[in-house]
Order: C-alpha cells, then sequence, then structure tokens
C-alpha cells in the first residue's frame, strides 16, 4: 500500500477547508505554486483527480477518502500530544492551524449547552474546531471526512462510525412583549390558525425549517408558508426578537430566561416542539475521541430533555 506524503495530505486538507489554493498557501506558508505541485503530486500518486475546480472547489471522491484520512491522522497525532504533556505537563506550545480537531454542531446547540461541555477540554489545550450548521445537515460534514463528530438529527449511525443518543431539544414560539400590535396581532390571544400568515418569522436562514414545522403541526397542516426574515445567528435573532423584527421559533433554553425577565411572552403555550439529537463519531481508539464524547453525552444529560 503506498505511503502518501503528510505535507501532500495537509495540502489537500488545506485547500478543501480553506476553499482555494490561494488561502491555503496563505495557511501553509508556502506559495501558490507550492501548493499546486504538492497536489499534483499526490493526484499523481492516486492516479485519480483529488478536486473539482469549481466554484466553490470540491473534493472528488477520492479526494474525501483522502481527507478522511487526513482527519484520522491528525486525531492521532491529538491523542500523542495529549500523552505527551501527561508524561511532561511543563511543556508549552500551541498546535499547527493544520491539527485541528474539527466536529459540526448546530447553532441552537452551540448558543445553549454545547460549548459549556467542550469547556473544560478547551482549557487542557484541545485544539478544537466547532463547524455550524443545521442540525439536519451537520452529518454532511462527517460522511463527506470533514469532521470527526457531529451533533445532528440522524438516527442511524453512519459507515464507520458510532452513535450516542443526546436527548431533545425543546422549540417554543415567542415573540417581544407590546410588539404584537404592529401587526394587528393580539399577544394574549397568542398565535391561531387566522393570524400567523401575517406576522414575521424570524429564521436562521433558509435551510432553518423550524418556524414552518411548529406552524404546521400546531394546527395540523400539511403545508404552511410564512413571511419570514433570515438572521444567520442566535444572538443576532434574539436582538432582532427584542427589537420586534417578529415572532421566532427559539429553543426553550434561550427563550425561557427572556420570558422569566419579562421580556417576551410565549405565544403559543399549548404546544412545542422537540427536536431529537444524536452525537455521531468515528469509531475509532482515541482518547481524544472518547473525552469529546464523553463530554458532549453528560453536558446533554443535564441540559436537553430525556
Amino acid at each position: 500500500m503506498s505511503t502518501f506524503d503528510p505535507d501532500a495530505l495537509e495540502c489537500l486538507a488545506a485547500i478543501v477547508e480553506e476553499g482555494g489554493f490561494e488561502r491555503a498557501a496563505q495557511r501553509l506558508s508556502i506559495t501558490q505554486s507550492a501548493v499546486s505541485q504538492r497536489l499534483r503530486a499526490l493526484e499523481s500518486q492516486v492516479g485519480t483527480v483529488l478536486i473539482v475546480r469549481s466554484r466553490p472547489l470540491k473534493a472528488t471522491s477520492a479526494g474525501r477518502l483522502l481527507l478522511k484520512h487526513t482527519k484520522q491522522m491528525r486525531l492521532l497525532r491529538a491523542d500523542l500530544e495529549r500523552d505527551l504533556k501527561d508524561l511532561a505537563p511543563s511543556s508549552t506550545g500551541g498546535a499547527r492551524e493544520e491539527e485541528r480537531v474539527s466536529i459540526a454542531i448546530n447553532a441552537d446547540s452551540i448558543a445553549t449547552w454545547a460549548l459549556d461541555a467542550v469547556s473544560d477540554l478547551m482549557r487542557q489545550g484541545l485544539p478544537l474546531e466547532i463547524i455550524t450548521d443545521n442540525q439536519d445537515f451537520t452529518h454532511e460534514w462527517l460522511r463527506e471526512g470533514q469532521v470527526l463528530g457531529c451533533v445532528t438529527t440522524l438516527k442511524q449511525a453512519l459507515r464507520g462510525c458510532k452513535l450516542a443518543p443526546l436527548g431533545a431539544m425543546k422549540y417554543i414560539a415567542v415573540c417581544a412583549v407590546n410588539t404584537g400590535t404592529r401587526w394587528g396581532f393580539d399577544e394574549k390571544s397568542g398565535l391561531t390558525a387566522h393570524n400567523f400568515r401575517s406576522l414575521p418569522f424570524i429564521a436562521f436562514n433558509r435551510k432553518d425549517d423550524m418556524p414552518t414545522k411548529f406552524v404546521a403541526k400546531a394546527f395540523g397542516l400539511k403545508q404552511v408558508m410564512l413571511n419570514q426574515v433570515y438572521m444567520p445567528s442566535c444572538e443576532a435573532q434574539v436582538r432582532a426578537l427584542l427589537a420586534g423584527w417578529g415572532v421566532s421559533v427559539l429553543p426553550a433554553l434561550m427563550a425561557q430566561p427572556l420570558i422569566d425577565a419579562g421580556q417576551v411572552v410565549n405565544i403559543a403555550p399549548w404546544h412545542h416542539e422537540h427536536v431529537q439529537l444524536y452525537w455521531h463519531c468515528w469509531n475509532l481508539e482515541s482518547e481524544v475521541l472518547n473525552s469529546l464524547s464523553t463530554a458532549l453525552t453528560q453536558a446533554a444529560q443535564r441540559w436537553l430533555d430525556h
């Protein structure tokens, strides 16, 4: 079996992760020409194209396999660094950019419970990169080998991976106090099958189907069309909500403190949505991976519904 040049593998990963040759060269502190040469040498060794020169750049099937291998090598190095640190705790020095251990987590989990889960590991020096995406899509990052684990709604373990149920995030519909009148909306009467079409809903982005799913299930409708504005940040979503931009369907973990403070009101207290989350990660023996899995599952046990 061929032995692949680690520098060439990291070059391939840098091109994919940075989205181009120029930024990959900057990250690796080499010339753009050197990036191209390393990629060509790796493609020659494998015998096939590894990068589709499209916009954005994409890895081919062979490229994704090598990318997954590169991530696994990073994980092994992270395990080694951890073990060496235990043997020589006085040693210092941060991880190189290419040594990052990447996981994908949905934005709502990041904003509520997941950061607390990994805080101890970060303070211990884990070179962690968190990629955010909708919970229905985070597993695609794992499937393509771009991360070693993900928080997702997928119930079945991916090939070569293991799965752990985390619990369910509860979502409720809220709006800021005294802002409903601008849309002819009575907060005390709440959300109804007759007024939801006239209300603006604040969604995360076009992947976010929670507002439409919430309304459809609340009123037994097969399909709904909402007037939506997009705010791709949980913190900005809350700010827009408090500024009276519209109604938002938020995690109860995020909304309840605002309700308790008298800033927002639950406009559909008779209905909520539960989104079941799962942790998927590669099925590898790794102290780093085991620590991540334990931290996330224990935090989810404390914060999510079961």
